[in-house]
């Protein structure tokens, strides 16, 4: 099927012009008005055949009047285009009935669509044929382009997410090659790394430790040279609280044994300077009995203990204790992400009472990223130093170590049991180091865990 366009001062002229070349037989397919007259776009199957022409005398003044439609397409035809168009379509209805005809204009209608884009023009003309109208050239082709935008908007999309699916694969291998690399030009860094991270560091830092280490040294040297170089890195505060005067209070999530933790403290701080120096006092009016918890320690430790419900209430009983050596100050416990703990804070920097210092009580045997998340939490509140308690309880503290390192995070005590006072000790970054060491010692290295023999299609 092939495209014309016929150009005529008005509809009658092109529409003459169209019977004249192509015949019958020809489909309209837009007209449109353009600055000299009409414009019609006509498709026909195949080249009209040639027709004789004779050449006539000039025609005179009064032969030169403009023939009508009817007589260049016949008495008897159609005297307008919509006609004209039923006319055709009356003609493709009584073709529907051969099956070789049908799959022709089909294949027809595909290239139209495929190489011109008239597709959706037609099938426009052919559902307002009815309302005696057709769609101008200008208004298919805006269709035309929202629909091609889309469609680019589209395929675009889908190639960022193919490029950026492709730079994670490129990122993921040029990382291996590099660990490779790393590993066939320093084995036993790469090997010493390898246990670092399995004892329970960061890989940020064991990788700055081993950018400390030096190559010549062997495997035995290497990993002691880190573990001392790892013991310098942490900041202890040494026996801080219990050789200072003032107010001290204990936060942290809940049941990480900040109510043990203080009365530890108290006992121990009752021991050296006499029961009368120290005094404890609750703002935990959250958890059952916790006011009762604590005022069974003061009657065996012999010392106050206090409630407080509210900022002001902890800033009077602040004031009416202040010939006391230490006041200890016992917090609720909540979650790094409930809205309560903020509130809490703040009654610590309300200006109204004497300055308190702030110590983070943490289990050692919490996940690294969730002790990322409780100091990230308690940031705003500037820490004095935290306490790591639980450490029997521990089967690595590689975690509770790369933790206070990247935060500079001073860790005042240890503690390990329940038992109050004996189950308390002031840190020190060797002995933490080597228990580290000691527990991956046990539990980390391949030749200590057990390996027991399980089915592999069970394990898929």
């Amino acid at each position: 099927m092939k495209i014309r366009r016929f150009f005529g001062k008005d509809m009658r002229e092109a529409l003459s012009q169209v019977k004249a070349e192509l015949g019958s037989d020809a489909v309209i397919m837009s007209n449109r008005k353009v600055a000299d007259g009409i414009e019609l776009v006509a498709a026909y199957d195949k080249e009209p055949e040639a027709k004789l022409s004779v050449k006539k005398p000039a025609a005179t003044k009064r032969e030169t009047a403009v023939p009508s439609l009817s007589e260049i397409i016949g008495d008897d035809g159609p005297d307008s285009l919509k006609a004209l168009l039923e006319k055709q379509h009356g003609e493709q209805s009584r073709q529907a009935s051969d099956t070789s005809a049908q799959s022709k204009n089909a294949k027809h209608a595909n290239d139209i669509a495929q190489h011109l884009d008239f597709s959706n023009a037609f099938v426009e003309e052919s559902n307002t044929e009815s309302k005696g109208g057709f769609e101008t050239k200008e208004q298919h082709q805006a269709a035309s382009l929202t629909s091609g935008e889309h469609s680019s908007s589209d395929e675009l999309t889908n190639i960022k997410e193919e490029l950026a699916s492709l730079r994670s694969v490129l990122q993921h291998q040029v990382a291996d090659l590099m660990e490779a690399k790393q590993r066939r030009k320093q084995p036993v860094h790469h090997y010493l790394t390898k246990r670092l991270v399995a004892m329970g560091l960061s890989e940020n830092l064991a990788s700055q430790l081993i950018n400390y280490t030096p190559s010549h040294y062997n495997e035995r040297e290497a990993w002691i040279y880190l573990l001392n170089l790892l013991a310098n890195r942490i900041n202890v505060t040494g026996n801080d609280i219990l050789t200072q005067k003032g107010a001290v209070a204990l936060v942290g999530p809940t049941g990480t044994g900040k109510t043990t933790t203080v009365a530890k403290l108290a006992a121990r701080y009752a021991q050296k300077y006499g029961a009368e120096s120290v005094a404890m006092i609750t703002i935990d009016t959250y958890r059952i009995a916790a006011f009762e918890q604590l005022a069974t320690y003061g009657k065996i430790i012999g010392c106050t203990v206090r409630k407080a419900q509210s900022s002001e209430e902890l800033a009077d009983l602040l004031f009416q204790l202040r010939h006391k050596r230490l006041i200890l100050i016992d917090t609720a416990g909540f979650s790094q992400r409930d809205s309560r703990l903020i509130k809490q804070i703040k009654q610590f920097d309300n200006g109204q009472m004497q300055p308190v210092k702030k110590y983070l009580v943490a289990q050692a045997n919490t996940q690294y990223a969730t002790l990322e998340r409780i100091i990230a939490a308690y940031e705003e509140t500037n820490l004095d130093g935290c306490i790591f308690t639980k450490l029997d309880e521990c089967y690595s503290l590689g975690e509770i170590i790369s933790a206070a390192i990247t935060h500079q995070l001073p860790v005042s005590y240890v503690t390990d049991g329940q038992k109050v006072p004996e189950d308390i000790k002031v840190a020190e970054a060797k002995s933490i180091v080597s228990a580290a060491a000691k527990l991956y010692k046990k539990y980390g290295l391949n030749h200590t865990s057990s390996n027991d023999v399980v089915n592999s299609a069970r394990a898929v």
